[in-house]
């Protein structure tokens, strides 16, 4: 019986995979529903696996309701992925043919489409949608789709009011004022990085350091970045200078904003104070050209 019906889900898979591939044409217009669909997919991908390591492994087939509900739990967490797919036009309440179903974002009818302005976007779009980094604001960015090419950490040690810092020597940001920190290794996680990149450019280990935020930056010439931010009170060691950077502890009130990345400014005092932070920023080269930050509740 299970054997018949992880048959009959291969054949569902190949079916969602070329829905995918009809959805290339629509890029412009249905980028989240066609990631949508590839989440399909990937679910009903998992369950095929899962069903043919039973059947493989001759255990008994009562086991795939286990991985039925391995599978629920992952769609669960994506959910908001998921629910995206409409049945009927918000706006009319009109069910939807297959082709607004599957090929539009916004889910709307064809007759509503057009009174909104949006159907003209299907043939006078490009057939790739507008790359991130020709976006000249954070909102032309969709941050849920958007990838960096690399992910970095940022510690910032604090005591008695005064906060260490650094003139960075090396790479990304040279000549600026910055916290120590750097890229994540590959087998080792954000917090691991945050110590390690610490002690290496300052001589100071920080210790538990606290996640305090995540930094999303989008830079004109293509590159992406993700750091996340981390605080500490406790830590053991002194400073001194390295070959990457030269540690310096600056009082918290005469933070030198204007030799730091500029976007700095704007969240780096809440997250001093305590709060955390999610950031969203364009820039070009080590000009800011756009940006959006949440706070507390806000961020992630």
């Amino acid at each position: 019986m299970l054997e018949q019906i992880n048959s009959y889900i291969y054949w569902v898979l190949i079916g969602v995979l070329v829905f995918n591939l009809m959805q290339r044409k629509h890029t412009a217009t249905g980028q989240k529903k066609r990631m949508g669909t590839l989440l399909v997919a990937i679910l009903i991908l998992m369950t095929n696996l899962l069903f043919a390591l039973i059947l493989m492994n001759e255990l008994p087939e009562s086991l795939a309701f286990i991985a039925l509900a391995a599978v629920a739990m992952v769609g669960f967490i994506f959910r908001s992925r998921l629910q995206i797919f409409k049945l009927r036009c918000p706006e009319c309440g009109t069910r939807l043919d297959f082709h607004s179903f599957l090929h539009f974002d916004s889910s709307l009818c064809t007759a509503c489409r057009k009174e909104d302005g949006e159907e003209h976007l299907q043939s006078e779009a490009a057939e790739e949608p507008t790359h991130p980094k020709d976006a000249s604001d954070v909102e032309e960015i969709d941050w849920e789709l958007w990838e960096p090419d690399e992910t970095a950490v940022i510690c910032y040690i604090v005591k008695d009011g005064s906060v260490l810092l650094i003139h960075k020597k090396t790479g990304l940001g040279k000549g600026k004022v910055n916290a120590p920190g750097g890229r994540i290794k590959e087998d080792e996680t954000a917090r691991e990085a945050a110590v390690r990149e610490t002690r290496e450019e300052t001589g100071i280990t920080p210790l538990n350091p606290e996640h305090r935020g995540i930094l999303n930056f989008q830079f004109t010439s293509g590159y992406a970045l993700r750091g996340h931010v981390f605080y500490a009170e406790e830590f053991t060691g002194e400073p001194e200078k390295t070959d990457e950077a030269d540690p310096f502890w600056v009082p918290v009130e005469q933070m030198p904003y204007e030799s730091m990345w500029e976007d700095d400014q704007y969240w780096l005092p809440k997250v001093l104070s305590g709060g955390r932070v999610e950031g969203f920023f364009i820039f070009d080269e080590s000009r800011m050209v756009s940006k959006e930050i949440k706070t507390d509740k806000e961020a992630i």
